[in-house]
């Protein structure tokens, strides 16, 4: 559960930084990184690559903890937290 929280609260604080940033119009929001056009996953990533690249790693949590059963998972847990605190002051800094 807090994996899947995680994901869905840093892709808001994603698609909030670039918003405010002016790299995604106020209708563009993206979804999950891994459906990303490789064209436009480039384009956000050279503006907000940290973040993105942390929100990444949670997705990559998902298939193996969410929808898996590998062991560890209050482990796998805990690192998602992590990174959304770092998603979420990412997203915060001035442009």
């Amino acid at each position: 559960m807090k994996i899947e929280a995680a994901m869905l609260a840093g892709t808001h604080w994603a698609n909030y930084a670039l918003h405010r940033r002016g790299v995604t119009s106020d209708s563009e929001d993206i979804v999950h990184n891994s459906m990303l056009a490789v064209s436009m996953l480039r384009k956000y990533s050279l503006a907000e690559g940290e973040l993105l690249g942390a929100l990444t790693e949670i997705e990559e949590l998902r298939p193996l903890y969410v929808r898996g059963d590998l062991p560890d998972g209050s482990r796998a847990a805990a690192r998602a937290l992590e990174l959304l605190g770092l998603i979420s002051a990412l997203a915060r800094r001035a442009p």
